[in-house]
């Protein structure tokens, strides 16, 4: 398949990145490192990111990140050039933008934060890595540039007893991801000895399976050093210890270590390349590399170990665990490995859910957005598409098949940068409008997670007005972003965003018109001005956690929801107008949670006339919304007609009576 080329991919992303700046009133620099970050949380490398730039003399910081598991702190240096094939970053260049890098790290440590006002991020940034320091176990330093490295091979470092790591990812390296097709790059692990192994005959030409034992404490370096890229293939990415496999596999650990490989089944593994080494008649008997390494089953065990060695400082000398490790062909492996993982999965009853582009719903979702197009409304009478990236890369390798550059502007007119969007991007989108934005802020790959496993408890009906309605979220969320960029939002712009559009989804009980959003391509003024008058407000309670003292872990949590909820605001009567009358179908648009399931049943133990004295309750005491009276008045109009209430209206309706209670309203006899 044809690679766009490494001059066209670089001024792709300097048109990208100049319009992103400009559409969101931010430097190039910034809306870089936003991009790069995206890729990174993806695929796993890094998690918890944030923007915040910091200049003084001897140091520089474009952004940090503290790990899901707290041991591991990264810092960012953007290197962005509008012209960066002036001049190739060389090895010097590279290592005094990691000296910076280190440099603010010891200030932080010596408390930088003290000489910054509160009111800006970079306090919140030097707090955090003042903490972070005295808490993780490894730092990395991460060099994102536009420009072609001479020397990606960086030696790694110390700093106040922490190892650290240094990665340049550069031009070539950001253009290798983008048109490889591929989640992230393969994980190779070499083993020094080779584990013992017994490998069986196939009469698959596509796979083949090892029967092999591997040290725990050297599947918790792993897990330490890879995370969740380890389980990307996984039907369900471990994403905490919690259940009671999970703490059976700790008991384990720290009570009966050396009975470890009795009690656990093990774990399931794939590979695209195994190199063994042969005993004196060729047969194998160990493995000494593996390429292309994905845990798909047993990602609880190997997670637990690593944090029993980490958290709990377990002796992990004498476990040991057994893995059946399959050599996959590369053609393959989207196809066979989630058969894999469905069918070993046995340590807990799992929902199948395909986090692989393969999936029924992401296919579903490709198959209309391609032929659907979107109505012209700049007067050239051009219909385009909304390009829908099922699978990495995709957008890159449509547009190097238009080999000529004429061709290639009439792939960008018809398919316009801006209006692609990935897997993450839609989750983000629908979640933010079902009032989630607590799952949103937590990432883009557990935000992910999150949404396949909706999708999968309640499959949409994707359709072509289904796929319609997604779009005109992703112009709502868009348009609110651009908003949240020119209220001066900052490092917190992607929690403002999603916790603005929740809010507004919620005062307008779902009824804004998405139908006519997608006809227009754009939202309306009265819109705008109502996301502009509701954006502050949402801002001043994201940015003032109410637990503990870091904006990004308070807007992860649902308490930040339940605040955010309460903020006073109405529909104004120039938005109101426009909307709906009833609220879209959301079991149609984004299924629904485990955690809302019951609430049609507990609406219906409660009377019609409890609902209707909520509602005549909120009109003489002007509390609750207008559209919550609505609602507990529409509940009790469908309980007194034996109707079932709709789960969602149900979950809202609850959530009117319980504030209602809180206020002071008491029910009847």
């Amino acid at each position: 398949m044809p690679e766009l080329d490494l001059t066209e991919f670089s001024r792709d992303l300097v048109a990208d990145v100049q319009a992103t700046a400009d559409a969101e009133g931010t430097t190039t620099p910034e809306a870089f490192t936003r991009r790069v970050f995206e890729d990174l949380e993806q695929t796993g490398i890094a998690s918890n990111t944030f923007t915040a730039y910091h200049k003084a003399h001897g140091h520089e910081v474009h952004g940090y990140g503290v790990g899901e598991s707290g041991e591991c702190l990264d810092l960012f240096f953007t290197d962005f050039r509008l012209d960066p094939s002036d001049a190739k970053l060389t090895k010097a260049q590279a290592e005094s933008f990691f000296k910076r890098l280190l440099t603010f790290a010891r200030r932080c440590r010596d408390g930088l934060q003290q000489h910054i006002d509160e009111s800006f991020d970079v306090y919140d940034m030097c707090a955090a890595v003042e903490k972070a320091l005295t808490e993780v176990q490894r730092i990395r330093l991460f060099l994102l540039t536009n420009r072609v490295s001479t020397s990606t091979d960086l030696s790694p470092g110390e700093f106040g007893g922490l190892p650290v790591s240094r990665e340049v990812w550069d031009l070539a390296r950001l253009h290798r991801h983008a048109t490889s097709g591929s989640i992230s790059e393969p994980i190779v692990v070499s083993f020094d000895p080779p584990l013992p192994c017994v490998s069986t005959p196939s009469t698959e030409p596509d796979h083949s399976v090892a029967l092999s034992v591997i040290p725990g404490q050297r599947l918790a370096e792993l897990y330490g050093e890879h995370g969740t890229r380890l389980l990307e293939l996984n039907v369900r990415s471990f994403l905490q210890t919690r259940g009671a496999v999970n703490r059976g596999i700790r008991e384990t650990l720290l009570d009966a270590p050396g009975r470890f490989l009795s009690y656990n089944n093990g774990i399931t593994a794939t590979a695209s390349q195994v190199d063994f080494t042969r005993g004196p008649h060729g047969e194998p008997t160990g493995i000494s590399r593996v390429h292309g390494l994905q845990i798909v089953n047993g990602g609880q065990t190997t997670a637990s170990l690593h944090y029993a060695s980490s958290r709990d400082k377990a002796d992990l000398s004498h476990v040991m665990v057994q893995m059946k490790l399959t050599e996959v062909s590369p053609v393959r492996l989207a196809e066979i490995v989630p058969k894999i993982s469905q069918y070993s999965n046995t340590q807990n009853r799992v929902t199948l859910v395909d986090f692989s582009s393969n999936h029924e719903y992401h296919v579903a979702v490709q198959r209309i957005t391609r032929s659907l197009w979107a109505p012209a409304t700049d007067g050239s009478g051009q219909e385009t598409h909304w390009f829908y990236e099922r699978a990495r890369g995709q957008f890159t390798d449509e547009l190097a098949k238009a080999r000529t550059p004429a061709r290639q502007r009439h792939f960008k007119a018809l398919n316009p940068t801006r209006q692609k969007f990935t897997k993450a991007d839609l989750a983000k989108f629908v979640h933010s409008w079902n009032q989630l934005p607590y799952h949103v802020s937590r990432g883009a790959q557990k935000n992910f997670a999150e949404f396949m496993l909706r999708v999968d408890e309640a499959p949409p009906r994707v359709d072509v007005q289904y796929c319609q309605h997604v779009i005109a979220m992703a112009i709502l969320f868009k348009a609110v972003d651009r908003i949240a960029a020119a209220h001066q939002a900052g490092s917190y712009k992607s929690m403002i965003t999603t916790y603005t559009m929740a809010r507004l989804s919620l005062a307008a009980d779902r009824r804004i018109d998405l139908d006519q959003i997608w006809r227009e391509q754009a939202i309306s003024e009265a819109l705008a001005e109502s996301i502009d008058d509701l954006c502050p407000r949402v801002m001043a309670v994201v940015t003032a956690p109410r637990e503990g003292n870091h904006v990004g872990e308070w807007a992860k949590k649902a308490a930040c929801w339940d605040a955010v909820s309460r903020v006073p605001w109405a529909v104004p009567g120039a938005l109101r107008a426009e909307l709906r009358d009833h609220p879209l179908d959301e079991a149609a648009l984004a299924g629904g949670t485990q955690a809302d399931a019951g609430a049609t049943d507990e609406v219906s133990l409660i009377s019609p006339d409890e609902w209707y004295a909520v509602e005549q309750w909120a009109k003489e005491t002007r509390n609750l919304e207008p559209w919550q009276r609505q609602l507990a008045q529409y509940v009790g109009r469908r309980l007194e007609l034996d109707q079932e209430v709709p789960e969602v209206q149900a979950v809202q309706a609850l959530h009117a009576r319980n504030e209602a209670l809180s206020l002071g309203f008491v029910p009847g006899p």
